[in-house]
């Protein structure tokens, strides 16, 4: 049997795979620079609608194949917040108030016209690995959050600066997201590393972080080839 790797190294593995997260990419680059065009925003905003609104269900499906309750009573906050509730908005509506802010109408983002076959194949792939995998596998994945705070944060204030067409009420999704995403990484990293306790659970981890950091790499190359190719 093979020696687990020892939890400091085992998180080290897990951080450096912030090398391949999306914010790497020549369309994130761009954005990030100020370079980007009003049409490639709501094309931005357009597709990751349909990844937003998938969030539930893949979350749901963790909570299905966890055993552990205290997981799960912790999990399913995550639906909440994404859903809202009787007394609160949720991510969903901060979305909508996002494709509105940057000049897309409810309907055509709802109906899901401008979706792109790639950022549907990259989502819907990455539900079904969730629906399909170890429920330690799936919070593995989820942890691309561990690199979300701090770019959400820069994605705000370069809106700011570049993009001042973009209505302020459209940073409402990332500004309540920060704080939960940084609490929910946290919590996310100290489960992977505390039930990921054999080295075969540990590379099933890594391979499925991995994984996930493709998804959304997919979902930007879809984007950036429908937006600057002719035709495309």
């Amino acid at each position: 049997m093979r020696t687990p790797l020892p939890r400091d190294a085992f998180e080290s593995a897990l951080r450096e795979l912030s090398a391949k997260y999306w914010d790497k990419h020549p369309f994130h680059v761009r954005l990030h620079a100020g370079e980007s065009t009003a049409a490639e925003i709501r094309s931005w905003v357009a597709n990751r609608w349909y990844y937003q609104r998938n969030l539930s269900q893949k979350n749901a499906a963790i909570i299905a194949n966890c055993p552990l309750p205290e997981v799960r009573r912790r999990w399913v906050e995550r639906i909440v917040f994404q859903d809202g509730s009787a007394d609160s908005r949720g991510g969903l509506a901060d979305w909508r108030t996002l494709a509105e802010a940057v000049g897309l109408s409810w309907e055509e983002v709802r109906d899901e016209r401008h979706l792109l076959p790639g950022v549907r194949f990259a989502v819907d792939a990455y539900v079904n690995f969730c629906r399909t995998s170890p429920w330690t596998e799936s919070a593995g994945a989820a942890l691309t959050e561990l690199f979300a705070p701090g770019l959400m944060a820069a994605r705000v204030a370069v809106w700011q600066e570049y993009y001042p067409w973009i209505d302020p009420s459209g940073h409402a999704y990332f500004q309540r997201r920060i704080p939960v995403v940084s609490g929910d990484s946290a919590y996310t990293l100290d489960l992977v590393l505390t039930h990921c306790s054999t080295r075969d659970q540990q590379e099933a981890a890594l391979a499925a972080l991995g994984f996930k950091c493709d998804v959304l790499w997919a979902m930007l190359d879809a984007i950036a080839h429908a937006t600057t190719e002719p035709g495309a």
